[in-house]
């Protein structure tokens, strides 16, 4: 059994999960901040939650094939987005980020705001609250939203295989290899592949809820 697919979807998947951590709480933090069009700013960071995975593929596509701004920009160092191991990053990452934000922003709005108000009279900056109240208070959330981000990025198929292809040892993860092998009418492989992804899903379930029973917990007390 060739591990390539595993080892692409869990490289893809990790180093997508850092990116979305980072800009889906920032993201989340600016839009807590906001006063105009937060409603859409928010409808436009969630867009490719809601998006069918190949629209978000074929808007990537179209972002950043060869044709495009971006693409050509790239060309002239001699460097291609499409059907690379960064084009799976990117897609992944990209329908990973809204479950990011949308967590930490839910548990940013549910923090005490007479927290925050006593914080800004002792005199202390936002970037200090950010860091020493909002983020610590909301860290089991965060890392729901976390682990969530990370299994949505593991699983992620539509806009991969449309912006990085099936190339078997670079670009195939497992969600693809699935599809390959039953399109090969090899049911066997696709059940070993499928019951990997199951396990992984679920453990990372079970974290997820674990964590949001002790955030819960604080809540209570």
């Amino acid at each position: 059994m060739n591990y390539s697919p595993l080892l692409i979807s869990l490289r893809a998947a990790i180093i997508a999960t850092i990116i979305t951590f980072i800009l889906g709480i920032y993201a989340a933090y600016l839009t807590t901040k906001l006063n105009k069009f937060k409603g859409l700013v928010d409808g436009v960071l969630t867009l490719p939650l809601v998006l069918p995975p190949t629209v978000v593929g074929f808007f990537l596509l179209i972002l950043l094939g060869k044709n495009s701004l971006v693409g050509r920009f790239l060309s002239l160092y001699d460097v291609s987005i499409v059907f690379s191991e960064a084009a799976t990053i990117i897609a992944s990452a990209v329908v990973s980020f809204p479950l990011m934000y949308r967590t930490a922003r839910g548990a940013f709005e549910q923090l005490d705001r007479d927290m925050i108000y006593v914080a800004k009279t002792l005199g202390l900056s936002n970037h200090k609250i950010f860091l020493k109240l909002m983020l610590p208070n909301s860290f089991s959330s965060i890392m729901a939203g976390t682990i969530l981000a990370f299994a949505r990025a593991l699983g992620e198929f539509g806009a991969t295989i449309m912006l990085a292809g099936n190339i078997p040892g670079k670009t195939q993860t497992m969600a693809v290899a699935v599809y390959s092998a039953v399109q090969a009418g090899n049911r066997t492989l696709a059940y070993k592949w499928v019951t990997v992804m199951v396990i992984i899903s679920f453990v990372s379930m079970i974290i997820m809820n674990k964590l949001e029973r002790v955030q819960v917990g604080k809540v209570g007390n």
